[in-house]
């Protein structure tokens, strides 16, 4: 059944790419996912309409798009992927072969590279964290490239673009100042979460991530064994799990250390509250 959907999508990318452009492509944009879109709506404000690949809810690493999503990609003018998705890593390079005048744009030049050695039910990381928009600075040169790309496809539109960026930018040093501010008053340095994604966040404010999964798999009961030993040692208060998982795989550790398990959402499109919400669970503070 994957195998007839796949095809299809790309009879539908043959077709539509063999179109002239579409008429909308012309102010309409594409991104991975939901974060990205915060971003992009605060650069361009009411100039494209923004179009997200992946619905909010659904695992970046292993989505597959439906044929009519997979159209609606190839309509747009550019495509700003995260960089290492495995949504991306499956699907772009035939959307970009279909479309030969859809502009890729990598949003993740320029970031320096956590390694990563978890794969996800047959969709490899190839050695980097995906997860780049996990903290301030690394969402700052996100939205730089993304500022970047539109000025030199727009240039028309610099200025309202710059006054846009410049007040996205606010935001983002605003947020970092909120982070640091909590975390300044955090009881551990450390954290637990099931599915690591928050690799650039613990690098950014020198915080300690201990992940749940090992290489995408339930843990082993001796692994399962050192990292409660581990959590204990560093007085980890919190377990995070993020909203596609299930509470439960965590609910055995964080009983053993007295943690709190808090759900979070990585891919929410209020990119700002959600890393302050993280950062006030791992301070404790609940206000």
């Amino acid at each position: 059944m994957k195998y007839i959907i796949y095809t299809l999508s790309l009879l539908l990318l043959t077709l539509s790419g063999c179109k002239p452009t579409h008429k909308d492509s012309d102010n309409k944009l594409s991104v991975s996912i939901e974060p990205q879109k915060y971003f992009l709506e605060a650069i361009v404000g009411n100039k494209y309409t923004i179009n997200t690949a992946i619905p909010a809810g659904s695992n970046p690493e292993s989505y597959d798009p439906s044929p009519s999503q997979m159209v609606n990609i190839g309509k747009s003018r550019m495509f700003f992927k995260v960089g290492n998705l495995g949504f991306e890593n499956t699907w772009l390079n035939n959307i970009s072969i279909n479309n030969p005048n859809l502009q890729i744009v990598d949003c993740s030049v320029g970031i320096p590279i956590i390694m990563d050695d978890h794969g996800h039910e047959g969709h490899s990381h190839q050695g980097s964290d995906p997860h780049i928009w996990s903290s301030p600075s690394t969402a700052l040169i996100i939205s730089k490239n993304m500022f970047n790309s539109i000025i030199e496809s727009d240039p028309s539109n610099n200025d309202y673009y710059l006054d846009r960026f410049t007040d996205l930018e606010k935001v983002i040093l605003a947020t970092d100042s909120t982070i640091r501010s909590y975390l300044s008053q955090a009881p551990s340095k450390s954290f637990v979460i099931f599915h690591p994604a928050l690799s650039y966040f613990a690098d950014q404010y020198g915080l300690t991530q201990y992940s749940i999964e090992v290489e995408g798999k339930n843990p082993t009961p001796q692994q399962m064994s050192e990292l409660i030993q581990q959590a204990k040692k560093d007085n980890v208060k919190v377990v995070f799990v993020q909203e596609e998982y299930d509470k439960k795989n965590a609910e055995p550790i964080a009983k053993e250390i007295g943690a709190e398990i808090v759900s979070i959402n990585p891919l929410s499109y209020s990119w700002n509250e959600e890393l302050i919400k993280i950062a006030k669970a791992i301070a404790q503070k609940h206000d």
